[in-house]
């Protein structure tokens, strides 16, 4: 797996946001819907990294910088076909990473309460992280779930 700093230009990238989008909007309400698009996602304040094994696309994740000390994690998708890979736990493990190294002292993310975000909620649980309330601009939502963990 090769993981790259990704421009979210190529039609690869865009395909899978769209399949990402279109997923949440058909799990969650419109107003529990956290994920961002292209646009959102080109913001100064994103860093977004792409998960390549030749010419396939596995997967995506993004950091966040809230503040200097705090960080959120956005974006995290693996491609349908590619579940099972380990890629999540791979973009995770460099996002934690790219965190500490920029001095961020915490990091967090939101992710569905329903039963299709289990897998996200152990992954990131076996990460080391713990739920929370809402953080930012965040509100509590009876289909969000809130975690953190303090680097």
């Amino acid at each position: 797996m090769i993981l790259r700093l990704d421009d979210l230009r190529g039609p690869e990238i865009r395909a899978l946001l769209e399949e990402h989008l279109a997923d949440m909007r058909r799990i969650s309400p419109p107003e529990s819907v956290h994920a961002l698009d292209l646009d959102a996602l080109r913001r100064p304040e994103i860093s977004f990294w792409t998960v390549w094994e030749g010419e396939a696309l596995l997967g995506c994740g993004a950091l966040k910088q809230l503040d200097a000390a705090h960080g959120e994690i956005k974006s995290m998708r693996t491609a349908h076909a590619h579940r099972g890979k380990g890629v999540a736990r791979f973009v995770l493990a460099h996002i934690l990473e790219e965190a500490r190294r920029r001095g961020c002292a915490r990091l967090s993310l939101e992710t569905g309460s329903q039963p299709e975000f289990e897998p996200a909620r152990r992954l990131y649980a076996r990460a080391g992280f713990e739920s929370c309330g809402p953080f930012a601009d965040y509100v509590l939502d009876p289909n969000s779930v809130f975690m953190t963990r303090i680097l």
